[in-house]
Protein backbone atom coordinates (compact mmCIF):
# COMPACT_ATOMS: atom_id res chain seq x y z
CA UNK A 1 0.00 0.00 0.00
CA UNK A 2 1.74 3.31 -1.35
CA UNK A 3 1.51 6.49 1.02
CA UNK A 4 0.67 8.12 -2.04
CA UNK A 5 -2.31 10.07 -2.84
CA UNK A 6 -2.19 11.05 -6.49
CA UNK A 7 -4.60 8.42 -7.43
CA UNK A 8 -7.68 10.17 -5.80
CA UNK A 9 -10.28 11.89 -7.93
CA UNK A 10 -11.15 15.48 -7.32
CA UNK A 11 -14.63 14.82 -5.79
CA UNK A 12 -14.04 11.26 -3.72
CA UNK A 13 -17.83 9.00 -2.52
CA UNK A 14 -17.51 6.83 0.48
CA UNK A 15 -20.00 3.96 0.53
CA UNK A 16 -21.27 3.11 4.12
CA UNK A 17 -19.65 0.29 6.15
CA UNK A 18 -22.78 -2.29 5.07
CA UNK A 19 -21.52 -4.76 8.26
CA UNK A 20 -19.57 -5.03 10.88
CA UNK A 21 -15.65 -4.63 10.89
CA UNK A 22 -12.65 -5.80 13.22
CA UNK A 23 -9.72 -4.01 12.72
CA UNK A 24 -7.10 -2.44 14.63
CA UNK A 25 -5.34 0.54 11.94
CA UNK A 26 -1.59 2.08 12.36
CA UNK A 27 -2.04 5.83 12.05
CA UNK A 28 1.25 7.91 11.21
CA UNK A 29 3.19 9.87 13.96
CA UNK A 30 2.19 13.27 15.33
CA UNK A 31 2.62 16.24 13.72
CA UNK A 32 2.94 17.90 16.14
CA UNK A 33 5.65 16.49 17.76
CA UNK A 34 7.61 15.74 14.69
CA UNK A 35 8.43 19.49 13.78
CA UNK A 36 9.09 20.22 17.17
CA UNK A 37 11.39 17.37 16.99
CA UNK A 38 13.00 18.43 13.81
CA UNK A 39 14.01 21.86 15.22
CA UNK A 40 15.30 20.44 18.25
CA UNK A 41 17.35 18.03 16.14
CA UNK A 42 18.38 20.63 13.97
CA UNK A 43 19.95 22.54 17.22
CA UNK A 44 21.29 19.73 18.55
CA UNK A 45 24.63 19.00 19.28
CA UNK A 46 24.98 15.57 17.59
CA UNK A 47 23.52 13.35 14.84
CA UNK A 48 19.74 12.90 15.83
CA UNK A 49 17.99 9.78 14.70
CA UNK A 50 13.76 10.18 14.71
CA UNK A 51 12.10 7.31 14.27
CA UNK A 52 8.31 6.94 13.37
CA UNK A 53 8.22 10.38 12.16
CA UNK A 54 5.30 11.86 10.10
CA UNK A 55 6.40 12.59 6.32
CA UNK A 56 3.40 14.60 5.37
CA UNK A 57 3.09 17.96 3.63
CA UNK A 58 3.54 19.90 6.74
CA UNK A 59 6.55 17.58 7.90
CA UNK A 60 8.27 17.86 4.38
CA UNK A 61 7.86 21.32 3.72
CA UNK A 62 10.09 22.32 7.21
CA UNK A 63 12.61 19.61 6.09
CA UNK A 64 12.93 20.82 2.97
CA UNK A 65 13.51 24.43 4.80
CA UNK A 66 15.94 22.95 7.16
CA UNK A 67 17.35 21.32 4.27
CA UNK A 68 17.58 24.89 2.17
CA UNK A 69 18.92 26.54 5.47
CA UNK A 70 22.42 24.30 5.20
CA UNK A 71 21.15 21.44 7.46
CA UNK A 72 22.05 17.82 6.26
CA UNK A 73 19.27 15.59 7.08
CA UNK A 74 18.96 11.89 5.70
CA UNK A 75 15.03 10.73 5.69
CA UNK A 76 14.49 6.87 5.38
CA UNK A 77 11.23 4.69 4.82
CA UNK A 78 9.78 3.02 8.49
CA UNK A 79 8.88 -0.30 7.33
CA UNK A 80 6.14 -0.22 9.69
CA UNK A 81 4.05 2.69 8.34
CA UNK A 82 3.96 3.64 4.88
CA UNK A 83 3.47 7.46 5.88
CA UNK A 84 5.99 7.53 8.66
CA UNK A 85 9.83 7.67 7.97
CA UNK A 86 12.96 7.64 10.18
CA UNK A 87 14.72 10.57 9.45
CA UNK A 88 18.49 11.45 10.90
CA UNK A 89 19.12 15.23 11.58
CA UNK A 90 22.63 16.53 11.98
CA UNK A 91 22.54 19.07 14.52
CA UNK A 92 25.18 21.86 14.36
CA UNK A 93 25.47 22.51 18.14
CA UNK A 94 22.82 25.45 18.59
CA UNK A 95 23.89 27.28 15.25
CA UNK A 96 21.46 27.98 12.49
CA UNK A 97 23.21 28.72 8.87
CA UNK A 98 23.74 32.15 7.80
CA UNK A 99 21.00 33.73 5.75
CA UNK A 100 21.45 36.31 2.68
CA UNK A 101 21.70 40.37 2.41
CA UNK A 102 19.24 42.71 2.99
CA UNK A 103 18.99 43.38 -0.75
CA UNK A 104 18.94 38.83 -1.23
CA UNK A 105 17.37 37.60 1.86
CA UNK A 106 17.82 33.85 1.73
CA UNK A 107 13.94 32.68 0.47
CA UNK A 108 11.87 29.93 3.05
CA UNK A 109 8.27 28.96 1.89
CA UNK A 110 6.47 27.36 4.62
CA UNK A 111 3.16 26.14 2.71
CA UNK A 112 0.41 26.23 4.86
CA UNK A 113 1.74 24.63 7.88
CA UNK A 114 1.77 26.90 10.86
CA UNK A 115 3.69 24.52 13.32
CA UNK A 116 6.46 25.79 10.62
CA UNK A 117 6.07 29.46 9.99
CA UNK A 118 5.73 29.78 13.62
CA UNK A 119 9.21 27.79 15.13
CA UNK A 120 11.46 28.99 12.08
CA UNK A 121 10.81 32.47 12.68
CA UNK A 122 11.98 32.02 16.29
CA UNK A 123 14.65 29.54 15.27
CA UNK A 124 15.89 32.20 12.20
CA UNK A 125 16.66 34.57 14.93
CA UNK A 126 19.38 33.20 15.97
CA UNK A 127 21.22 32.92 12.58
CA UNK A 128 23.16 35.81 10.95
CA UNK A 129 21.92 37.65 7.81
CA UNK A 130 18.54 38.21 6.35
CA UNK A 131 15.40 35.80 5.71
CA UNK A 132 12.53 35.92 4.20
CA UNK A 133 9.37 33.89 5.42
CA UNK A 134 6.56 33.14 3.05
CA UNK A 135 3.70 30.47 2.04
CA UNK A 136 0.25 30.08 0.66
CA UNK A 137 -2.37 33.24 0.35
CA UNK A 138 -4.19 31.58 3.85
CA UNK A 139 -0.72 31.27 5.71
CA UNK A 140 -0.19 34.89 4.59
CA UNK A 141 -3.64 35.46 6.80
CA UNK A 142 -3.13 33.50 9.98
CA UNK A 143 -1.47 36.04 12.74
CA UNK A 144 1.87 36.25 13.73
CA UNK A 145 2.37 39.54 15.44
CA UNK A 146 2.53 38.05 19.09
CA UNK A 147 5.29 35.93 18.07
CA UNK A 148 6.83 39.00 16.35
CA UNK A 149 6.46 41.14 19.15
CA UNK A 150 8.15 38.57 21.56
CA UNK A 151 11.07 38.52 19.78
CA UNK A 152 11.65 42.05 18.95
CA UNK A 153 11.36 42.34 22.96
CA UNK A 154 14.77 40.23 22.62
CA UNK A 155 16.30 42.94 20.92
CA UNK A 156 15.44 41.19 16.96
CA UNK A 157 14.05 42.88 14.23
CA UNK A 158 11.59 41.84 12.62
CA UNK A 159 9.93 43.73 9.32
CA UNK A 160 6.08 42.63 8.33
CA UNK A 161 3.77 45.53 7.41
CA UNK A 162 0.48 43.32 8.90
CA UNK A 163 1.56 41.09 11.77
CA UNK A 164 1.81 38.31 9.31
CA UNK A 165 3.92 36.60 6.41
CA UNK A 166 5.29 37.51 4.24
CA UNK A 167 8.02 38.71 6.58
CA UNK A 168 11.68 39.73 6.38
CA UNK A 169 13.92 38.15 9.27
CA UNK A 170 17.11 39.67 10.18
CA UNK A 171 19.42 37.12 12.48
CA UNK A 172 21.01 38.54 15.20
CA UNK A 173 22.61 35.58 16.96
CA UNK A 174 21.92 34.34 20.41
CA UNK A 175 20.98 37.45 22.49
CA UNK A 176 20.19 36.62 26.41
CA UNK A 177 17.02 38.16 27.44
CA UNK A 178 13.49 38.17 28.61
CA UNK A 179 10.00 37.91 26.95
CA UNK A 180 6.28 37.17 27.37
CA UNK A 181 4.24 35.93 24.88
CA UNK A 182 0.25 35.39 24.71
CA UNK A 183 -1.31 32.56 24.02
CA UNK A 184 -4.34 34.36 22.93
CA UNK A 185 -4.06 33.36 19.23
CA UNK A 186 -2.19 30.27 19.26
CA UNK A 187 0.01 28.23 21.24
CA UNK A 188 2.73 28.05 18.35
CA UNK A 189 3.93 31.29 19.43
CA UNK A 190 5.09 30.23 23.29
CA UNK A 191 6.48 27.14 21.52
CA UNK A 192 8.44 28.52 18.94
CA UNK A 193 10.22 30.62 21.32
CA UNK A 194 10.76 27.57 23.86
CA UNK A 195 12.21 25.61 21.46
CA UNK A 196 14.68 27.78 21.04
CA UNK A 197 14.92 29.37 24.22
CA UNK A 198 18.36 27.37 25.63
CA UNK A 199 20.00 28.13 22.11
CA UNK A 200 18.98 31.46 22.52
CA UNK A 201 19.32 31.97 26.22
CA UNK A 202 15.69 33.36 26.37
CA UNK A 203 13.43 33.15 29.39
CA UNK A 204 10.08 33.02 28.03
CA UNK A 205 7.08 33.76 30.02
CA UNK A 206 3.88 32.86 28.74
CA UNK A 207 0.61 34.61 29.29
CA UNK A 208 -1.51 31.77 29.84
CA UNK A 209 -5.02 33.10 28.92
CA UNK A 210 -6.22 30.38 26.62
CA UNK A 211 -6.96 27.39 27.80
CA UNK A 212 -7.70 25.87 24.49
CA UNK A 213 -3.84 26.65 24.10
CA UNK A 214 -2.37 25.54 26.95
CA UNK A 215 -2.09 21.64 26.27
CA UNK A 216 0.42 22.10 23.45
CA UNK A 217 2.97 24.52 25.28
CA UNK A 218 2.79 21.98 27.79
CA UNK A 219 3.29 19.06 25.06
CA UNK A 220 6.51 21.69 23.93
CA UNK A 221 7.86 22.01 27.64
CA UNK A 222 7.83 17.93 28.07
CA UNK A 223 9.27 17.30 24.80
CA UNK A 224 12.37 19.94 25.43
CA UNK A 225 13.03 17.96 28.85
CA UNK A 226 13.37 14.24 27.17
CA UNK A 227 14.85 14.97 24.12
CA UNK A 228 18.63 14.13 23.63
CA UNK A 229 19.81 17.43 23.11
CA UNK A 230 23.30 15.31 22.55
CA UNK A 231 22.55 13.21 19.96
CA UNK A 232 20.87 9.77 19.88
CA UNK A 233 17.38 8.31 19.24
CA UNK A 234 14.10 9.64 19.94
CA UNK A 235 10.88 7.79 18.87
CA UNK A 236 7.65 9.99 18.20
CA UNK A 237 4.36 8.50 19.13
CA UNK A 238 1.46 8.37 16.63
CA UNK A 239 -0.79 11.14 16.06
CA UNK A 240 -3.59 10.97 18.11
CA UNK A 241 -5.82 13.38 16.13
CA UNK A 242 -5.29 11.27 13.22
CA UNK A 243 -6.55 8.05 15.18
CA UNK A 244 -10.00 9.82 16.14
CA UNK A 245 -11.16 9.33 13.19
CA UNK A 246 -10.86 5.89 13.60
CA UNK A 247 -12.29 5.96 17.09
CA UNK A 248 -14.87 7.49 15.27
CA UNK A 249 -15.33 4.92 13.16
CA UNK A 250 -15.93 2.36 15.58
CA UNK A 251 -18.25 4.92 17.21
CA UNK A 252 -20.43 4.95 14.13
CA UNK A 253 -20.13 0.94 14.01
CA UNK A 254 -21.50 0.50 17.72
CA UNK A 255 -24.59 2.66 17.10
CA UNK A 256 -25.54 1.01 13.68
CA UNK A 257 -24.71 -2.58 14.67
CA UNK A 258 -24.56 -2.68 18.62
CA UNK A 259 -21.04 -3.74 18.78
CA UNK A 260 -18.29 -1.65 20.31
CA UNK A 261 -14.73 -2.10 20.35
CA UNK A 262 -14.39 -3.59 16.70
CA UNK A 263 -11.72 -0.92 16.12
CA UNK A 264 -8.96 -0.02 17.41
CA UNK A 265 -5.79 2.48 16.75
CA UNK A 266 -2.86 0.66 17.60
CA UNK A 267 -0.09 1.96 19.56
CA UNK A 268 -2.17 4.59 21.32
CA UNK A 269 -0.41 7.38 22.96
CA UNK A 270 -0.15 6.85 26.72
CA UNK A 271 2.70 9.78 27.28
CA UNK A 272 0.26 12.76 28.14
CA UNK A 273 1.52 14.91 25.79
CA UNK A 274 -1.28 14.41 23.12
CA UNK A 275 -4.54 15.99 24.50
CA UNK A 276 -6.43 14.42 21.93
CA UNK A 277 -5.29 10.87 23.18
CA UNK A 278 -8.17 11.76 25.38
CA UNK A 279 -10.73 11.70 22.44
CA UNK A 280 -11.67 7.84 23.14
CA UNK A 281 -13.13 8.69 26.87
CA UNK A 282 -15.41 10.98 24.69
CA UNK A 283 -17.41 7.53 23.05
CA UNK A 284 -20.35 7.81 23.69
CA UNK A 285 -20.47 12.01 23.13
CA UNK A 286 -21.37 13.91 26.61
CA UNK A 287 -23.92 16.28 26.96
CA UNK A 288 -20.70 19.07 26.35
CA UNK A 289 -17.36 19.02 24.97
CA UNK A 290 -15.22 21.99 25.22
CA UNK A 291 -11.74 22.55 23.51
CA UNK A 292 -10.28 23.86 26.15
CA UNK A 293 -11.13 21.51 29.07
CA UNK A 294 -11.48 18.50 26.74
CA UNK A 295 -10.27 18.00 23.48
CA UNK A 296 -7.49 19.92 20.50
CA UNK A 297 -8.54 19.64 17.03
CA UNK A 298 -10.36 15.86 17.57
CA UNK A 299 -13.45 17.78 18.90
CA UNK A 300 -13.98 18.11 14.70
CA UNK A 301 -14.65 14.75 14.76
CA UNK A 302 -16.84 14.66 17.76
CA UNK A 303 -19.10 16.74 16.14
CA UNK A 304 -19.90 15.06 13.11
CA UNK A 305 -20.90 12.49 15.79
CA UNK A 306 -23.01 14.76 17.00
CA UNK A 307 -26.78 14.77 15.13
CA UNK A 308 -26.28 10.82 15.71
CA UNK A 309 -25.71 11.01 19.21
CA UNK A 310 -29.05 10.36 20.67
CA UNK A 311 -29.55 14.10 22.30
CA UNK A 312 -28.51 17.99 22.35
CA UNK A 313 -24.41 18.01 22.25
CA UNK A 314 -22.84 21.67 23.01
CA UNK A 315 -19.49 22.12 21.65
CA UNK A 316 -17.91 25.09 23.38
CA UNK A 317 -14.71 26.86 23.33
CA UNK A 318 -14.29 26.80 19.41
CA UNK A 319 -12.88 29.97 19.00
CA UNK A 320 -9.42 28.40 17.71
CA UNK A 321 -11.05 26.94 15.06
CA UNK A 322 -11.69 30.11 13.28
CA UNK A 323 -7.59 30.89 12.98
CA UNK A 324 -6.32 27.78 11.68
CA UNK A 325 -6.50 25.60 7.78
CA UNK A 326 -10.25 28.02 7.41
CA UNK A 327 -12.64 29.11 9.43
CA UNK A 328 -13.30 26.01 11.32
CA UNK A 329 -16.36 26.54 12.80
CA UNK A 330 -18.54 27.63 10.72
CA UNK A 331 -17.38 25.27 7.98
CA UNK A 332 -18.75 22.83 10.15
CA UNK A 333 -21.95 23.95 10.66
CA UNK A 334 -22.29 25.09 6.71
CA UNK A 335 -21.04 21.07 5.72
CA UNK A 336 -23.22 19.38 8.57
CA UNK A 337 -26.17 21.67 7.44
CA UNK A 338 -25.88 20.37 3.99
CA UNK A 339 -26.42 17.04 4.85
CA UNK A 340 -29.39 17.75 6.98
CA UNK A 341 -28.24 18.73 10.82
CA UNK A 342 -29.71 20.92 12.99
CA UNK A 343 -26.25 23.03 13.89
CA UNK A 344 -26.86 26.47 15.70
CA UNK A 345 -23.78 28.84 15.87
CA UNK A 346 -23.41 31.16 18.79
CA UNK A 347 -20.48 33.06 19.59
CA UNK A 348 -17.84 30.48 19.75
CA UNK A 349 -20.61 27.67 20.50
CA UNK A 350 -21.74 24.91 18.31
CA UNK A 351 -25.21 23.52 19.55
CA UNK A 352 -26.10 20.18 17.49
CA UNK A 353 -29.59 18.24 17.89
CA UNK A 354 -30.04 14.70 16.94
CA UNK A 355 -31.39 13.93 13.53
CA UNK A 356 -30.86 12.15 10.32
CA UNK A 357 -28.52 12.71 7.94
CA UNK A 358 -28.67 12.09 4.70
CA UNK A 359 -25.22 12.95 0.84
CA UNK A 360 -24.25 15.84 -0.19
CA UNK A 361 -20.99 17.40 -1.80
CA UNK A 362 -18.74 18.34 1.15
CA UNK A 363 -17.03 21.17 0.40
CA UNK A 364 -13.28 20.65 2.19
CA UNK A 365 -11.66 24.45 2.00
CA UNK A 366 -8.35 22.80 1.27
CA UNK A 367 -8.33 21.75 4.97
CA UNK A 368 -7.93 17.94 6.07
CA UNK A 369 -9.20 17.96 8.76
CA UNK A 370 -12.78 18.85 6.77
CA UNK A 371 -12.13 16.10 4.28
CA UNK A 372 -11.36 13.58 7.00
CA UNK A 373 -14.00 14.32 9.27
CA UNK A 374 -16.86 13.88 7.02
CA UNK A 375 -15.16 10.86 4.94
CA UNK A 376 -15.59 9.01 8.83
CA UNK A 377 -19.24 10.73 8.62
CA UNK A 378 -19.63 8.54 5.08
CA UNK A 379 -18.95 5.59 6.86
CA UNK A 380 -22.51 5.48 8.15
CA UNK A 381 -24.43 8.30 5.82
CA UNK A 382 -25.01 7.41 1.98
CA UNK A 383 -24.16 9.76 -0.29
CA UNK A 384 -20.98 11.71 1.12
CA UNK A 385 -18.42 12.57 -1.28
CA UNK A 386 -15.86 15.24 -0.28
CA UNK A 387 -14.40 17.39 -2.91
CA UNK A 388 -10.38 17.73 -3.10
CA UNK A 389 -9.66 14.59 -1.16
CA UNK A 390 -6.06 15.12 -1.65
CA UNK A 391 -6.08 17.75 0.66
CA UNK A 392 -5.61 14.93 3.77
CA UNK A 393 -1.69 14.87 2.21
CA UNK A 394 -0.96 17.86 4.84
CA UNK A 395 -0.63 15.71 7.94
CA UNK A 396 -2.15 12.24 6.92
CA UNK A 397 -1.45 11.31 3.16
CA UNK A 398 -2.30 7.17 3.13
CA UNK A 399 -6.01 8.41 4.86
CA UNK A 400 -8.15 6.95 2.38
CA UNK A 401 -5.70 3.90 1.94
CA UNK A 402 -6.39 3.10 5.04
CA UNK A 403 -9.92 3.25 5.10
CA UNK A 404 -10.25 1.27 1.50
CA UNK A 405 -7.21 -1.53 2.44
CA UNK A 406 -8.90 -4.83 3.93
CA UNK A 407 -9.19 -5.74 7.63
CA UNK A 408 -7.92 -6.04 10.09
CA UNK A 409 -5.11 -3.63 8.75
CA UNK A 410 -7.84 -1.30 7.25
CA UNK A 411 -11.85 -0.96 7.40
CA UNK A 412 -12.52 -2.43 3.68
CA UNK A 413 -14.64 0.38 2.59
CA UNK A 414 -15.60 1.15 -0.99
CA UNK A 415 -14.55 4.13 -2.37
CA UNK A 416 -15.83 5.45 -5.83
CA UNK A 417 -14.89 8.18 -8.13
CA UNK A 418 -17.84 10.77 -7.40
CA UNK A 419 -18.68 12.16 -10.65
CA UNK A 420 -18.54 8.54 -12.68
CA UNK A 421 -19.41 6.16 -9.83
CA UNK A 422 -16.30 3.70 -10.55
CA UNK A 423 -14.76 2.03 -7.82
CA UNK A 424 -11.36 3.08 -6.91
CA UNK A 425 -8.50 0.79 -6.51
CA UNK A 426 -6.21 2.10 -3.78
CA UNK A 427 -2.96 0.00 -4.36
Amino acid sequence: MQAGYSSLPELLEIVPLGHPVSATITVPGSKSITNRALVLAALSAGEVELHGALWSEDTQVMVDCLRELGYMINVHPDAAEAANRKIVVYGRQKRVPPGGSAEQPLELFVGNAGTTARFLTAMLCLGRGVYRLHGTSRMHERPQRELFDALRQLGYKINSPNGRLPAIIHGGGPLSGKCRVSIRESSQFASALLLCADAGGWTVEVDDDNAEESPYVLMTRQLVAAFPHHGGSFRIEPDASSGSYFWAAGELLRRRFGKAGLIKVAHWPESGWQIDADFPKYLPLPPTLSRAKHLGDSIMTAVILGPGAGGKVTFTDLGRLRLQECERVAALRSELAKCGAQVMEEGDTLEILPGELHGAEIETYNDHRMAMCFATLGLQVPGIKIKNPACVSKTFPNFFHKLAAPPPGGLGVELRNGRTGEKLKLC
